[in-house]
Formats: C-alpha cells, structure tokens, sequence
C-alpha cells in the first residue's frame, strides 16, 4: 500500500462564538510548543502540585481531591456517576435542556434509579420541584443538576437546590462545564459534591480535560461502595494514587496529555491573574454590549434576564429568518470567518447560540460579529 500524499494540515482563522471551544490565548497556544517531559518526570510532578492549587481557586475550593481529567467534560461527567451511583440508588435528575438529558443516561447505564424533574428549556430548574421530588422519594441518594446548561443559555441556581439535597441527606453532582471561570461559582461556600467542568469554554484552553472537584462528604460515599467503581479509567482511588498519594511518589496510572496539561496550567494562571471577579466582569461586558448591539437588530434573548448567562447568548432568530437561519450561520463562517451555534432539539432553527467566553470575550470580537450579522440579515 503507498503512503497518501497529504501534506500538514493548516486550520482557518476563526473567531470562535459559538458555544464552545473558543479561542486561546497565545500564552496558551505557546505552552503546547513547550519541550515534552515525562509524565512521571520529577519537575512534572511538581507542576501538578500547582496545577491543582490553580484549579482549587478557579473552583474556589480547599478540596483535595481537585484535578483534571485527561478526557472532555462528558468523561468528567461519567467520572461523578460511575463513583458516586451504585445500582439501586434513587438520584433526582433536574432536566432543562439536552446536558441535563445526559445525566440521565448516566443514571441509565450505572444502573441508578432516575427520579425525573423536568423545566422548560431556557428556563432555571425550579427549587420547590425539587423539594417535591425529595420529600416523594425520601431514600434519593443524590441529586444532578446543571449550572449553566449550554444548550439554552440558562443558569440554575445552584446553591439553593445543594442545601434542598442537604436537607434530605442528598449529596449533589453538578455540571459546570460552561460556567466555570465566567460566572461565579463557590464550590465551599454552595455545599456543592462532586463538580465537573471543561477546558475550553471559558477557560479558554485546548479541549481535552475536564477539571473535577470532590468533597469529603462525596469521597465517603466512593470509599463506601459495596462494589468496585465500573470503570477502570475512572476509578477516582486509581487516579488518586497518580495525583495526590501524598507522598509525591505517583503510581502510574496512564500516560497524561503532558502538553495539554501544560496548556491548562497557563490558562489557569492567566485566570488567577486577572483575578476571578474581573473575570466575571469582564464576561458580563462582553454580553452587554452583544446584547445591546443585537436590539437594533430585532434580535431578543431566550432566557428571561435574570438567568441569562452572560458567556452564553442564546437568542431567538426573527420568524422572517428561521428558513434562511441555517444558511446565515455558514454565510458568517465561510465568508466573515466567525462561527455561532445553533440551537438543539426542539430549538433547532429557531436559536443561535452566541459565545462570550474565555479569551474570546472582548470588545472588538463583539464589535466585529455585529456588524458581520448586521449585513447579512
């Protein structure tokens, strides 16, 4: 068989606003040309020593067990179901949009009992559903719910359903996959378990890792189990003994995305540098001013203003456009060079998804999809 001739592959310049990932920063980008080092290698285990304490204040937590997983944000999503339900455990599922719909199935395939609490797509899960649903079901072991579900651009409150499960002797499994780093987020302060998040949304790092976080209370409950984890990779004890055995000699476990790592290490200290409330601020500008830029354009928002995220714009495309929607995306893509993202489900055609996020969430990046968008409706 003769070898194919196909030379490097060279990317397109994209501005990145849809819902993910977004751009890097080009400290982060220069941190994937570093020398490769191995994962065992001395000075590599320090370095995640500190990538640790990075992502302990980018969760605002003081929780040991903190760290990435060399897999996206679905595989740390897995990661807190396979270790924390075991068959025959009942776990509420608080479902507002398509990533609530895959904690479901993970429920499904480890064998759980799903307790079932449905809201309107865009809007935040309802608390008082929630205390029904636990008050109906008073041996629920857990609770899931989305803070910031990326399918609709709405936020939960999060802290407030956290002391509802605590109340009923529930721990709580939290997807923060769009949030982390854009809004707040207190895992400490809210209660929270077992958190999972991703790289490249508002961290702004390659896609590829997804930082996890786990209190005592959910680390009792792992030691607890009556069968071992099912998953070999994501047995939380196994990867323990690479991170943290506590004496910084790391038992092999696999072979870690050395680089990408590395790359995640600088968006961290990035992050930490600005500082977590600028952060915050500075995503909630960038929002402002799409939003404001989007008005003269007849475009309004799905979600009501309290619960917008503001990395997260999802907006309703005019009923005079929903036939063209889908060609005006790949208008703004091929010709303007800036992706946006459609809607999902039911809200296929009838959304954009509009990314804010990370090292994308600037004022001419703004500037430049509005008036790209303004010339194509």
């Amino acid at each position: 068989m003769n070898a194919p001739s196909i030379e490097s592959y060279i990317p397109p310049e994209r501005l990145l606003m849809g819902p993910g990932p977004s751009n890097m920063d080009p400290r982060v980008l220069s941190a994937l040309s570093r020398p490769v080092v191995g994962h065992l290698d001395p000075g590599f285990v320090a370095f995640m020593d500190d990538l640790k304490e990075l992502l302990r204040y980018a969760f605002q937590t003081k929780n040991a067990m903190t760290l990435p997983i060399s897999a996206p944000g679905s595989a740390g999503m897995e990661l807190c179901f396979v270790n924390l339900v075991e068959a025959g455990d009942q776990v509420v599922v608080c479902r507002n949009g398509v990533f609530g719909g895959r904690m479901l199935e993970n429920v499904k395939r480890t064998r759980g009992l799903p307790i079932i609490i449905d809201d309107d797509w865009g809007r935040p899960v309802d608390p008082n559903q929630l205390e029904d649903a636990l008050k109906a079901n008073p041996d629920a072991k857990l609770v899931a719910s989305v803070h910031a579900e990326t399918s609709t651009g709405a936020r939960s409150d999060v802290q407030t359903l956290a002391g509802i499960a605590h109340e009923h002797d529930c721990l709580i499994i939290v997807d923060t996959v769009t949030s982390l780093g854009g809004i707040p987020l207190e895992v400490d302060a809210w209660g929270l378990d077992a958190v999972y998040s991703g790289s490249q949304k508002c961290l702004s790092c390659t896609p590829g890792l997804s930082p996890v976080t786990f209190s005592e209370r959910a680390l009792a409950k792992v030691r607890a189990r009556r069968e071992a984890v099912q998953s070999w990779f994501l047995d939380l004890n196994l990867l323990n003994a690479y991170w943290d055995d506590g004496q910084n000699q790391r038992s092999y476990h696999h072979t870690a995305p050395v680089h990408t790592l590395m790359a995640l290490h600088e968006s961290l200290a990035i992050l930490a540098a600005e500082g977590l409330e600028a952060a915050h601020a500075r995503h909630r500008a960038a929002h402002e001013q799409l939003r404001d830029g989007l008005a003269p354009l007849g475009i309004e928002y799905l979600v009501d203003a309290e619960w917008r995220l503001p990395q997260l714009n999802s907006v309703i495309v005019p009923a005079a456009l929903q036939e063209r929607e889908a060609a005006i995306r790949r208008a703004l893509l091929d010709e303007d060079g800036i992706e946006i993202g459609a809607g999902l489900g039911d809200l296929a055609g009838k959304i954009w998804r509009i990314g804010t996020m990370g090292y994308t969430a600037r004022s001419e990046n703004i500037t430049r999809l509005l008036s790209a968008l303004a010339g194509r409706l």
